[in-house]
């Protein structure tokens, strides 16, 4: 008989990353459909429809939590397929960095598109 010592790593190793995954898709499904509502209520969205929207704190917000969720989605499944498919680690860990840079940098111009 053949004993093979395993380590265990967790009970719950990737429950973190599948939970965010759905959580952030079902945020940026509701502000999709947010979206299409204000399409239908104003039967489209010129410019001064548009400004006036996002003129509001609140909608500025919901717009911000729609950024954060969606670039907190785009590293995991990032992350994910380069641990995946980037077998050297230099390589990998270089790819991830940029990413990561690009993602704050992202988060950082929503920022001052909203609130500027």
């Amino acid at each position: 008989m053949v004993t093979r010592n395993r380590i265990v790593v967790g009970a719950h190793y990737g429950w973190r990353d599948w939970l965010v995954q759905r959580v952030s898709a079902v945020v940026m499904a509701l502000y999709t459909l947010l979206l299409l509502g204000l399409l239908l209520w104003h039967g489209g969205l010129d410019y001064d429809a548009w400004k006036a929207t996002f003129a509001s704190s609140l909608f500025r917000l919901a717009t911000f939590v729609f950024m954060l969720s969606l670039l907190w989605h785009a590293w995991i499944g990032v992350r994910n397929i380069s641990m995946d498919y980037l077998k050297p680690i230099a390589v990998r860990l270089t790819f991830q960095c940029v990413v990561v840079a690009l993602l704050f940098a992202y988060a950082g111009w929503t920022i001052q598109v909203l609130w500027s």
